[in-house]
């Protein structure tokens, strides 16, 4: 074993009394660091953030979709809320909830729907509007609610032949609530490679 040549180093033979300096001056910094707390951020709502989701002064819950009885035929095996997502579509200031829902199948890529949930005060949620049939024969892949506009990614098939596993056919559609109505707006169909 070799000896190092330069001194001890006072670290390496600390006494009681320079543990004790340690944790008060540990302590002294966790004291401080308390005492320096930044101030309560605080934000304002805009009047139209202010009226948004609140009912008399309390948040108004988006719609839960469980329970829900949504209009597909699944033959008794019940239907899958895939995806799921709240935003005030008609400028009400009442959330909506936008759900992807299919048969319950076990296996395989059952079609999807895309339906609007709303709930009037007390009542229990309800589809209020069909963005996409399952009857269409898409599955649902992307999906978003941002800024009043639901977003989603279909894919299909562009003839018998193709494995229902396999979907070679992708669309970008949107739909926004116009007047009394859903708007959709959509993509080119593209075939995958």
């Amino acid at each position: 074993m070799q000896t190092s040549a330069l001194p001890d180093l006072a670290h390496t033979a600390a006494k009681p009394m320079h543990w004790l300096a340690t944790a008060a001056a540990m302590a002294g910094v966790v004291a401080l660091a308390g005492l320096l707390q930044p101030r309560t951020a605080t934000a304002t709502a805009t009047a139209s953030e202010q009226r948004t989701g609140t009912q008399h002064g309390a948040p108004v819950p988006a719609p839960d979709p469980a329970g829900v009885d949504f209009p597909l035929e699944c033959g008794g095996a019940g239907t899958t809320v895939a995806k799921q997502a709240p935003g005030d579509l008609d400028g009400d200031g009442r959330p909506e909830t936008v759900a992807v829902v299919h048969c319950a199948a076990g296996s395989g890529t059952p079609p999807g729907g895309i339906y609007v949930l709303t709930r009037t005060s007390g009542a229990a949620p309800r589809v209020v509007a069909t963005l996409v049939d399952p009857a269409d024969k898409k599955t649902v892949g992307d999906f978003a609610v941002r800024d009043g506009v639901v977003s989603a990614t279909l894919l299909g098939y562009s003839s018998l032949e193709v494995p229902r596993c396999c979907p070679d056919q992708e669309e970008q559609a949107s739909w926004r609530w116009h007047g009394k109505t859903f708007v959709r707006s959509s993509g080119e169909l593209a075939r995958s490679v």
